[in-house]
């Protein structure tokens, strides 16, 4: 340890933050002579200590004992930089703990803001986490078909999240005519233009889909979600319907009528398509995944018995 440092930062720490010695002992527990030895170097703290000093000043316990340390106008603020710098998820989670502990009484306009921006660093981190996971599983040669797929549908949502989607709708549609004898092409392009809130394109894309490919069921529920956004609702039904008889394992379809029934205001029969999915969950040991629907259906019967 070198001890001159140490001495040194506590003093210029507890000047930056405006405090006397005797107001930082306050705050310590301590009396005013322990603190004056301190950074005198006479003396030093009880190790047990050193989180709570550096806390009140702003620092971690290893910037006390760095050559300069300069005080930050948090704890909080200090932790954001330390997760700027490793992004690392355990570091993102003490910041937030440590943003979360201020008392809102307490808390500035500068610790939301410094707040504000550690989630927007986390999201952009996960973002990119996301995306190359993603990419991993569509490249996967052992991967089976209908995960790469999924994996790409995925993908497609997220850069729509991310304001890219009409980049990707236009990709999608680059790779569709380069290919269109690929089913998986259509789907693709199809979910696109859906998710980039194109849903002109995504229906007439499903549909020509549909014409070349007519047992694909995962076609027709893009055709359904598409007329429902043009709030085409008969057409909507009349697709995810044929979804369901060509795959009733494919569940999407069921979710899509529950929304729009819940939209259209029948939440008689939407309670109905959400009870039978929470069974239908049920049936296959899907004991976590039934807690949704089942409650969704719950909210419904509610909104029957006030009207």
């Amino acid at each position: 340890m070198n001890s001159v440092s140490f001495s040194r930062n506590l003093r210029q720490l507890r000047q930056e933050k405006g405090l006397t010695q005797e107001q930082a002992a306050e705050k310590l527990g301590v009396s005013g002579q322990a603190v004056s030895r301190w950074e005198c170097g006479t003396t030093l703290p009880d190790v047990m200590l050193l989180p709570q000093i550096a806390r009140m000043y702003g620092v971690t316990v290893d910037d006390l004992y760095r050559e300069e340390a300069r005080a930050y106008p948090s704890y909080a603020q200090r932790l954001l930089a330390v997760y700027e710098a490793s992004g690392r998820t355990e570091d993102f989670l003490a910041a937030e703990q440590e943003f979360s502990r201020i008392a809102p009484s307490e808390r500035t306009a500068d610790d939301l803001r410094a707040w504000g921006v550690l989630y927007h660093y986390m999201m952009k981190l996960s973002a990119s986490q996301a995306q190359r996971k993603l990419e991993q599983a569509m490249e996967s040669p052992e991967a089976p078909e209908h995960v790469r797929y999924s994996a790409a549908q995925q993908k497609l949502a997220l850069m729509c999240d991310l304001g890219r989607g009409r980049e990707e709708a236009e990709r999608c549609r680059r790779e569709l005519e380069a290919d269109p004898a690929d089913a998986q092409r259509w789907l693709l392009c199809a979910a696109a233009h859906y998710f980039a809130g194109q849903a002109e394109q995504a229906l007439a894309t499903a549909r020509e889909g549909i014409a070349r490919f007519p047992n694909r069921a995962a076609l027709h529920i893009y055709a359904g979600d598409a007329c429902r956004s043009l709030k085409r609702y008969e057409e909507a039904f009349a697709h995810w319907q044929k979804a369901l008889e060509l795959d009733s394992i494919y569940l999407d379809a069921s979710y899509s009528m529950g929304f729009c029934y819940e939209e259209l205001g029948d939440y008689k029969k939407a309670a109905e398509i959400w009870e039978a999915l929470a069974a239908e969950l049920d049936r296959r040991g899907l004991i976590v995944e039934k807690e949704w629907p089942r409650k969704m259906a719950e909210s419904c019967r509610e909104k029957l018995r006030q009207s």
